[in-house]
């Protein structure tokens, strides 16, 4: 079995980042031709300009759409997330710490439900400040959305870039 077709299966058929000795402890490949492997995956997909990526997300690694093939998505799957959801998400993440209480004053009541969904999904954690929560992402968003930093400044720009894109782009 060749190591580099391995590998590329563990990808796409992981819904989640894996990370190198994970992809070298499920496949039996030393983690070395694992992360050979890695890299010359993500050349590959970049030289032929594939809208497919290997996307690195922290020590994790996964198979994601280019984002401007992103627009096409939409009409063959069904979203995971409402348009409310997201909107409810993207608030969190670009305006992060954000206190629920103030979420509030902007996503009305809906934030409740949306928050606890979007805690559920891993996607946003909450410490508890007096009688609220402050909100901020998780590492599993910037894996998800293909972000490749957790940094709220980094998240901040990639929200932008989506943002100035438009719809049509």
């Amino acid at each position: 079995m060749d190591v580099k077709g391995a590998v590329e299966a563990a990808l796409f058929a992981s819904a989640e980042g894996l990370k190198v000795s994970e992809i070298a402890e499920r496949t039996g490949f030393p983690e070395e031709e694992v992360r050979t492997a890695l890299m010359d995956l993500r050349r590959e997909y970049d030289e032929r300009d594939s809208a497919i990526i290997v996307s690195k997300a922290g020590s994790s690694y996964r198979m994601m759409l280019r984002p401007e093939y992103s627009d096409f998505t939409g009409r063959f799957s069904k979203a995971e997330m409402s348009g409310g959801l997201m909107r409810t998400l993207s608030t969190i993440a670009y305006n992060q710490p954000v206190l629920q209480s103030e979420l509030f004053k902007t996503r009305g009541p809906r934030t409740y439900d949306d928050v606890h969904k979007l805690v559920e999904m891993g996607f946003v954690s909450g410490k508890k400040c007096g009688q609220t929560l402050e909100l901020t992402t998780t590492p599993r968003f910037s894996e998800y959305f293909g972000i490749g930093s957790t940094r709220k400044s980094d998240i901040r720009k990639w929200i932008e870039a989506q943002a100035s894109q438009g719809p049509d782009e």
